[in-house]
């Protein structure tokens, strides 16, 4: 594509990197992401992937901004308090790049949207604070054939990684795992405690969130080591990373040798 001399100087610091160069450009230009959650992890997500040009991003989202949110949601300000977090971050994404096609989606994701939504986008970053979407988000991602970077984060310490197992358990010699290889069943209700109810140190939120970014960035360009396969844990009081390898369970429900879920919750083949 064609560049006016706005997105010459806009992208400049993308353009003379040897591995994104103008053809990168042109390609998150052209993508699409959608990212659920415009909490603490969706919040440095949704600027930074603004920031970077990629073309169109949806966010979905059924909350309004409350002022406890402030501490770590750094897409809002006061002016946003009662306001939809997809409407107030829409509009700090336009305000900071009208090259951005963003889409507010204002509903909770949920069985009967989640293949819609997930289907109309390039790739998924899942910055949802609860298990029940997150298992939700692997299998859509998984049966849709849409690459997940999924994060989360508690207290000090946050994880991440990315998933997309549709691609077979060692496509090209590397492994796929699901979300449901690494973590096989959502814990029992109460045993993890939420953000609101253990607490989160508001700065993780931006190292775990960027991090998101910078992952959902590189599998766009196609560029670098891919988590997949790989979950990266950072322990922010130890200030220190640590990678662990994970492999495809053989025995996964969902992209095992046997599968009992073959399809969402209400649709046929639902066997989990």
């Amino acid at each position: 594509m064609d560049f006016n001399n706005s997105q010459i100087e806009r992208y400049s610091r993308h353009i003379i990197l040897r591995e994104v160069g103008g053809e990168g450009q042109a390609r998150l230009l052209g993508a699409s992401v959608l990212v659920v959650g415009a909490g603490g992890l969706g919040a440095p997500l949704l600027l930074y992937l603004a920031a970077a040009g990629v073309g169109r991003i949806g966010i979905v989202d059924d909350d309004t901004v409350e002022l406890s949110n402030l501490q770590r949601q750094v897409v809002h300000d006061m002016t946003s308090l009662g306001v939809p977090k997809v409407d107030s971050a829409a509009a700090r994404m336009r305000a900071i790049n009208p090259d951005v096609v963003v889409e507010a989606h204002r509903t909770r994701l949920g069985p009967g949207n989640v293949r819609d939504l997930v289907r109309a986008y390039d790739i998924v970053a899942d910055g949802s604070d609860n298990f029940a979407t997150r298992f939700l988000l692997n299998d859509a991602c998984y049966f849709e054939r849409r690459t997940l970077v999924s994060a989360a984060m508690l207290r000090f310490d946050g994880q991440i990684s990315t998933f997309k197992a549709y691609l077979g358990k060692a496509h090209e010699g590397h492994p796929h795992p699901c979300y449901r290889c690494v973590f096989p069943e959502p814990p029992p209700p109460g045993l993890v405690p939420s953000c609101s109810e253990a607490g989160v140190l508001g700065a993780l939120a931006g190292t775990i969130g960027s991090l998101q970014a910078l992952e959902v960035l590189k599998e766009l360009l196609g560029i670098g080591d891919s988590l997949s396969g790989r979950l990266m844990l950072y322990d922010a009081l130890g200030a220190s990373f640590r990678t662990v390898r994970v492999k495809p369970d053989p025995d996964c429900p969902l992209c095992g040798g046997h599968p009992t879920i073959t399809g969402l919750p209400g649709e046929d083949g639902h066997g989990h």
